[in-house]
């Protein structure tokens, strides 16, 4: 057979001989897997949207590699890749499903029911993966099955066109004197039209469930990810007023210079960093919190009696501990909630106990000291409110802790489920086996915002943010190169638990020049100019930027 009877014209290709090399490879196969494969995986994403969100197969397979692989090399990915962490994962494990979809096909062409045998393996992969999850219940299995009995079938409706085009053309060049029963031996002079409609056939309808498998994929995974029904029964939320509300933030807060931070950060422009590979969807109805463990009286709440209780409105700067020196995983906000000391007050905590367990609906957990959430002289949240509006559903809505003064992977639990006041010694939260401290008191930090680029000569305002929550900001000072350090200007604030504005008005001459920043909180402690990585406590340096200034 010539390579140009093989990609020529049908028409002209004799007996025995196939228009297409793929198609006597394998390669349609392999094709008709990686479809039916794209269509199981997004009817499986749009199963968990209707039934389960917990029951996405994809999901559950990404959350069960990131518990198996070693500290080092979850904090590289997260280093490394930043937000795109969680994406790039689960791209992983598509292509490694769409790879075992295509092997299925093969096999399903050589042999009834192989594929099968591939298909099912996948499934109770994602079953067994899903089973690990913690809330996890018989509705979460459904959505893997219906990816199977979907997937599973549009395979063998591809193959079986396939293998009739392929008796239509002439398979002896693949199979010989073995050909499967299923495939029909050719016979000399049959009408060509029968082969042109066969080829057309699964051509046509490839095209189309290949269409459809990116539709429902796409469809799928937007829904398993984003707002449901979920978003709805939020907006419905109307939040009751704060008994006790937070102190009026002062007109001069804010300095309102064009890319300086503003005092309060937008809820759409707030930092998001946690474990949930799909952001979860709780439905506020069926929420409710267990206070558990080293306690006189367990007790259950729900969101209605969360409501009712008298809420509190505070001011507070949240930071994540993997923040670089510079960074911007940092953001400041008005909180609504209940006070968590008042909440454990009912539970009664005894003796022995030092740390809170807070677990999330996807499974992670932070360990916070009992000291601190019983601290009268902080106000940590059991959130419900943030900006004026229900927490966003990306910040853990319904609820969620807020603790000034340590970073979030320690205390800002999302979508939290549970408290157990337990011990350090009994317990760990989900980063500390990770390598990362127990505690994670925030380290005082600061920030050059502005200027970013080029400026001209003359009078440039040099300006940004300083954090020393809990403790509070006392001082900014500025350096020019290797010149002295210059008092900034500090903006007001409504307590030590946020973030302070600074500004200094620098008098730049032209050329190159590295312009630094450092802060004193309000103990008299300055910041440290050692280099220190995130991990294991955070970040410590002092910022550095460098300015071209035109003459």
């Amino acid at each position: 057979m010539s390579i140009l009877t093989a990609h020529g014209d049908p028409s002209t290709a004799g007996p025995g001989q196939l228009t297409s090399p793929i198609a006597t490879r394998g390669g349609w196969a392999a094709l008709s897997g990686v479809i039916a494969g794209a269509i199981g995986l997004g009817a499986s994403d749009l199963a968990a949207w209707l039934m389960s969100p917990t029951g996405s197969p994809l999901t559950a397979v990404g959350q069960g590699i990131i518990a198996l692989l070693p500290a080092g090399l979850v904090n590289f990915g997260k280093d490394t890749l930043g937000h795109a962490d969680k994406p790039v994962l689960l791209g992983l494990v598509a292509l490694g499903v769409l790879a075992l979809s295509a092997l299925a096909g093969l096999l399903e062409q050589r042999r009834a029911r192989l594929g099968l045998v591939v298909f099912a393996a996948v499934a109770a992969l994602g079953w067994f993966a899903v089973s690990q999850l913690p809330n996890s219940n018989v509705m979460s299995f459904v959505p893997t099955l219906v990816g199977l009995c979907i997937g599973f079938p549009v395979l063998r409706s591809l193959l079986l066109r396939l293998r009739r085009w392929q008796a239509r053309h002439g398979d002896q060049a693949e199979y010989g004197d073995t050909a499967p029963a299923h495939v029909a031996t050719p016979t000399e002079g049959r009408p060509r039209s029968a082969e042109q409609l066969s080829r057309r056939s699964f051509l046509t309808t490839a095209s189309i469930l290949g269409g459809v498998a990116v539709v429902v994929a796409v469809t799928g995974r937007a829904l398993a990810a984003g707002a449901n029904a979920v978003a709805t029964a939020r907006q419905q939320i109307r939040l009751p007023g704060a008994r006790t509300p937070a102190k009026p933030i002062p007109a001069g807060a804010d300095f309102q210079l064009a890319d300086l931070a503003p005092y309060v950060t937008p809820n759409a422009d707030f930092y998001r960093i946690d474990t949930a590979l799909q952001v979860p969807t709780v439905d506020p109805a069926k929420w409710s919190l267990h206070v558990t463990g080293m306690v006189e009286r367990e007790f259950e709440i729900s969101f209605a009696d969360l409501l009712a209780k008298p809420l509190a409105e505070h001011v507070a700067t949240l930071a994540c501990v993997s923040n670089t020196v510079g960074g911007d995983l940092v953001g400041n906000a008005v909180w609504l909630g209940y006070p968590i000391r008042d909440l454990l007050a009912e539970a009664r905590p005894t003796a022995g106990a030092d740390m809170v367990l807070s677990r999330s609906v996807d499974g992670f957990t932070a360990g916070t000291p009992l000291e601190v959430l019983m601290d009268p002289g902080r106000q940590s949240l059991l959130a419900v409110g943030m900006n004026g509006e229900p927490l966003p559903i990306e910040h853990g809505f319904p609820a969620r802790l807020v603790v000034p003064g340590l970073y979030g992977y320690v205390s800002a639990t999302k979508w939290v489920t549970s408290l157990k006041v337990t011990t350090f010694a009994q317990d760990m939260g989900y980063w500390t086996p990770l390598g990362w401290s127990a505690h994670g008191p925030i380290k005082i930090a600061s920030r050059i915002d502005t200027p970013s680029k080029d400026v001209d000569a003359g009078q440039v305002m040099v300006a940004g943010v300083a954090w020393a929550q809990h403790t509070g900001i006392a001082g900014v000072e500025v350096r020019v190169d290797d010149g002295p350090w210059q008092p900034a200007e500090l903006a007001e604030v409504t307590g030590p638990d946020t973030w302070r504005q600074w500004r200094y008005r620098w008098p730049a001459k032209p050329g190159s020049h590295s312009v630094t920043v450092r802060a004193t909180d309000a103990s008299g402690k300055q910041q440290t100019a050692t280099e220190a990585r995130p991990d294991p406590d955070g970040a410590s340096g002092w910022h550095t930027v460098a300015v071209k200034v035109r003459g």
